[in-house]
């Protein structure tokens, strides 16, 4: 599966957020996971079913997937395959437990194409211009040239009753959701592979995930990143999640860091705590870039992501006010022995996580 880059959204490559590479944070992507009991289920959905689900939002296409790219000419031979009787590769989906709605892993481009077919209008509308969707075929086939309107009456029955397969996939145990990650992660093997935040992104869309897109605007934040605008790859949407995880989970924190941050979002998806997350990330923002000014957690090669969240962490949970000689605390804590360990190695490591954050707390903001 591809992601689809969309010129709107591009930047040049020195926009990216640099950050500092630290082996373990490499290594959490690669953790291994918990197991899971999927049950995997063929379903055979006429295409007239597949268009209807489409049409009234049961099948759901994640965000972040490539948008519609195929040409004329590959949607025609689809659509000429069902009217010919042809076999079509099946498509694949997850059932989400709460919503019951089908979220498609791959084969977007089928479905578009089918959808697109019996509504007549060929790809996404464009500054309100509207393509015919007319068959783009060989010459000698029957079907050249024709729309959906144009067939005739028993084509039009022949294909609303073909079938194409669907494997749908639903979680059984553990309890949650979240094997949807893995499953949208590691089908994701074509093109530019998707980073975890573009995965969350892509299915954990809502209230959550809009704030946390919203928050990565913020002047003060694109200061402390030290880039003026948004990373492509979400990295620095990942930061925010990081943060807020660890201030109101930091006791129940376990490994790997990706799960825990995937659990948390899971959680908060549909934004119940938004205006004391959107409070707290503001607020915290404000104090950091004003104490330690634009930058503050680029210590080596870019920005450091372990002496981020514990600084971070420690500014949102002071509890006082910010002490006078702030700089040379910060001073301090950035040049301490234990500290440096803790920010360069193990950086997932439960202990790491909890011993960094703590003596954090004590440099900065302790008598």
């Amino acid at each position: 599966m591809t992601i689809y880059s969309n010129p709107e959204d591009e930047v040049i490559d020195g926009q990216n957020i640099e950050l500092e590479e630290i082996q373990s944070e490499e290594e959490d992507s690669l953790e291994g996971i918990t197991r899971y009991e999927l049950f995997t289920y063929p379903a055979d959905f006429t295409l007239e079913v597949l268009h209807n689900k489409l049409k009234e939002g049961e099948i759901e296409i994640p965000k972040l997937q490539r948008r519609f790219v195929w040409t004329q000419y590959q949607a025609s031979r689809l659509i000429e395959s069902f009217l010919l009787g042809l076999p079509v590769p099946p498509v694949f989906m997850y059932a989400e437990k709460r919503s019951e709605k089908l979220m498609v892993v791959d084969g977007q481009q089928r479905l578009k194409t089918i959808h697109f077919f019996f509504e007549g209008i060929f790809g996404e509308e464009h500054a309100g211009k509207k393509t015919v969707f007319r068959l783009n075929l060989n010459e000698k086939s029957p079907f050249e040239g024709k729309s959906f309107v144009d067939l005739k009456k028993e084509d039009k029955r022949l294909l609303k009753r073909q079938v194409l397969r669907a494997f749908v996939m639903k979680q059984v145990d553990p309890s949650d959701n979240n094997s949807i990650f893995h499953v949208f992660e590691r089908l994701n093997t074509g093109g530019t592979q998707l980073t975890n935040q573009e995965v969350r992104n892509c299915i954990y869309s809502g209230a959550f995930n809009e704030l946390l897109i919203e928050l990565n605007k913020e002047d003060s934040w694109r200061k402390i990143i030290g880039k003026e605008k948004s990373d492509r790859r979400l990295r620095d949407v990942e930061l925010i999640l990081r943060f807020l995880a660890l201030y109101y989970e930091n006791p129940s924190y376990e490994k790997p860091m990706k799960d825990f941050l995937t659990n948390f979002m899971i959680f908060h998806r549909n934004g119940a705590k938004n205006s004391e997350f959107k409070e707290v990330f503001l607020s915290t923002s404000a104090e950091i870039l004003s104490s330690l000014g634009n930058k503050p957690f680029h210590i080596r090669a870019g920005l450091n992501t372990a002496v981020f969240d514990s600084v971070y962490v420690a500014f949102a949970s002071k509890g006082r006010t910010i002490p006078e000689n702030m700089a040379k605390r910060y001073s301090s804590l950035i040049e301490n022995s234990d500290f440096q360990k803790l920010t360069s190695g193990a950086t997932t490591d439960v202990d790491t996580v909890k011993n960094r954050i703590a003596l954090a707390k004590e440099i900065l903001f302790g008598e």
